[in-house]
């Protein structure tokens, strides 16, 4: 489409004054972006980018990540200004209680952001994801006569995002898995927020991007729309396999002078300017929020280009479903969610005499599930072999193979919990991924944006304990599950034993408004089948049950999780009939069932309690109380075989024998 480089002036000016209005109205917020990049803006927005305002999440619209965050004013003004339901009101609420306009930009919260972005560098990540599931979608469900999958994953980054490690682990992992229908736009303004640029970086960033596989267009002037839009063009175009990086130089806070081109101009500190930079931009000084009729009247325009866009590809997708039921139906089913109960049934119960570590457990129960989950993909962080979570009916997702369902993100686990996000926030496929638990540390920040945003991500993170054994203590985590208990709306699950796994599974891939992660042992451990196995699976529905009931008046509750649930059963046994063992696989299940369930399991009479586990105890006391104990370990471990370091730090029936004992 020809570029109407005279009104998109002036929507870029309009945008600007927005920002400046909003930062101005609140005291608070970032205008070097919204300022710097208002051209890139007006052409993604008023020509480039192939959207439909009405229809926010059509299935091949072209995505637009914002990962500079902070400049959320650029997209809320370019939001509103291209027709999507972001009104001149809710401009105006910026950072403001319940707004569709909060300080950053929040998946669900607002009519076209596509993720929840802030956190540096995390916006790339999920743009590589994003675009992973478009390169896993076009080759499911395209088909010789029908594409209904082409679209393009555009980023918006600066340079502190560009800083960010997770950013560089996930635009490698773009580039040797060649998507090329990744864009990213570099903001290159050479500002960080204390300081120039030159004071913490020096790298040349198109050798670095060209060594790692990626195409790069520079932008001399990234305020030149004719020379933008030709550039995000060629980029679209380009049909060399690559990822395309576009280096736009531009002037921070541009429209501010006293602020533009310095680090001043970062965050709210041009706003005190707002009277004579909107002078300056042209804007009347009587009216602030100020969007003319001119403006409004092209993109109301090209609003209705885009539904037209949006109407052909309507019949295109209508003829494939036609043609292609089966493939239709696929597609269809990501918006229907599926019950526990009928993934639970899936699985194949294990032999009784089963003794394995979860981890083997955790691959044969995801085999059948991948069979009736059709969009689960899977990755590990180069652990396939201990992770032990490949998808055998498929083969590795690589540039020969896009149907692949296995990923191989190499040594990066917070990238991959980036591209795994982004792939969730796409919304086709199911994502799960995989390291060792010790390495959640390396993928957290991911995984609490994760649980922020609602996704259902599934983290298989197995050596899950000091049961790891030789590898010592930096390998062993004794903290961490009971730090990623703390995240809100991440479930944690350790189940302890086979059926326990299956329960897990079928818990996590169940589950549709947040993220859960699976903690599996590398040690073997029994099947305790003496308990039925609709009670154990359920029983992680539920996140706690009862494993072991008492036959004679109760006494004394012990608690247990993971692979520690087999030293309360065995140290129940020692202490005598008038003892419950109660199984904790997953904390926050168990916290969200009703007040009466939870009373049935742990009754309020019955206080000499005693919960054993294998890390840190604080947080049992919630369900054992001032008056019971806890064995679990409050020191780092220590290299030896697993059972030898379990039983040194006190891991043990014995221990939880004496405890109880010591209760009365």
């Amino acid at each position: 489409m020809k570029l109407n480089q005279e009104i998109l002036a002036q929507a870029a000016n309009q945008a600007r004054g927005l920002a400046i209005d909003a930062v101005h109205k609140c005291s608070s917020g970032h205008l070097g972006l919204p300022l710097g990049a208002a051209e890139i803006g007006a052409v993604l927005y008023g020509n480039a980018m192939i959207h439909n305002p009405a229809q926010p999440r059509w299935l091949n619209r072209d995505r637009f990540i914002l990962s500079a965050g902070h400049g959320s004013m650029f997209l809320y003004g370019w939001l509103h200004l291209s027709g999507y339901d972001v009104s001149l009101d809710d401009v105006k609420a910026f950072r403001q209680l319940h707004s569709k306009t909060p300080g950053h930009p929040e998946f669900a919260e607002t009519p076209g952001v596509e993720c929840t972005t802030g956190p540096l560098g995390q916006g790339i990540g999920n743009a590589v994801g994003m675009a992973l599931s478009g390169k896993l979608a076009e080759a499911r469900f395209n088909t010789a006569e029908h594409t209904i999958f082409d679209h393009h994953v555009i980023c918006l980054a600066g340079d502190g995002c560009m800083q960010e490690g997770v950013a560089m682990e996930a635009v490698a992992f773009a580039g040797h898995q060649q998507l090329d229908n990744l864009i990213l736009i570099y903001d290159a303004n050479d500002v960080t927020l204390d300081a120039m640029a030159d004071k913490t970086q020096s790298e040349n960033t198109a050798a670095r991007f060209k060594a790692i596989g990626w195409d790069v267009i520079i932008l001399a002037d990234g305020h030149d729309m004719p020379a933008i839009l030709k550039a995000v063009n060629k980029a679209k175009r380009a049909k060399s396999g690559k990822p395309q990086l576009i280096i736009a130089k531009t002037e921070i806070a541009r429209g501010i002078p006293e602020v533009a081109g310095t680090n001043k101009g970062h965050g709210e500190g041009g706003a005190k300017f707002a009277e004579s930079a909107r002078a300056g931009l042209g804007l009347p000084a009587e009216e602030t929020f100020y969007v003319s009729n001119e403006v409004r009247e092209y993109f109301t325009a090209h609003k209705k280009r885009m539904a037209r866009e949006y109407n052909k590809w309507k019949k295109i997708h209508k003829a494939w479903a036609e043609a292609n039921p089966g493939l239709a139906a696929q597609l269809e089913s990501t918006e229907t969610p599926i019950s526990f109960q009928d993934l639970a049934d899936a699985i194949p119960a294990f032999a009784a005499d089963t003794k394995v570590a979860t981890r083997k457990a955790g691959t044969e129960v995801l085999q059948p599930l991948a069979e009736k989950l059709p969009l689960l993909i899977s990755g590990s962080a180069d652990l396939h072999g201990s992770t032990l979570n490949y998808i055998k009916a498929s083969k590795d997702f690589d540039p020969e193979n896009r149907d692949g369902r296995n990923l191989r993100y190499g040594i990066r686990e917070h990238g991959m919990a980036a591209i795994s996000n982004g792939v969730a926030y796409d919304g086709i496929f199911k994502p799960s991924c995989a390291t060792f638990l010790v390495f959640a540390d390396y993928s957290r920040p991911s995984m609490r944006l994760a649980a922020l945003s609602g996704l259902p991500v599934v983290y298989i993170y197995t050596h899950d304990s000091v049961g790891v054994g030789e590898d010592g203590p930096t390998h062993q985590p004794v903290e961490t599950v009971s730090g990623l208990r703390m995240i809100p709306n991440l479930d944690v699950i350790r189940p302890g034993d086979p059926e326990e796994v299956a329960g897990a599974f079928a818990a996590a891939l169940s589950r549709n408004d947040g993220p859960t992660l699976i903690a599996l042992t590398r040690q073997a451990i029994p099947t305790q089948n003496t308990i039925a196995l609709e009670e154990r699976r359920g029983g992680v529905e539920k996140g706690a049950y009862i494993a072991v009931r008492e036959t004679e008046p109760l006494t004394h509750i012990l608690l247990a999780t993971g692979s520690e649930l087999q030293h309360a059963i065995n140290a129940a046994q020692k202490l005598g009939p008038s003892v419950r063992v109660v199984s904790v696989p997953s904390f926050e299940r168990f916290q969200r069932q009703t007040e009466t369930y939870r009373e049935e399991v742990l009754p309020n009479s019955c206080r000499k309690r005693v919960a054993i586990e294998a890390g840190v105890p604080g947080l049992w006391g919630q369900f054992v109380g001032l008056d019971g104990k806890v064995v679990g370990i409050d020191r780092f471990g220590l290299s030896a075989p697993g059972g030898i370091a379990m039983a040194e730090l006190g891991i043990t029936a014995e221990a939880v024998v004496e405890a109880a004992q010591s209760l009365g």
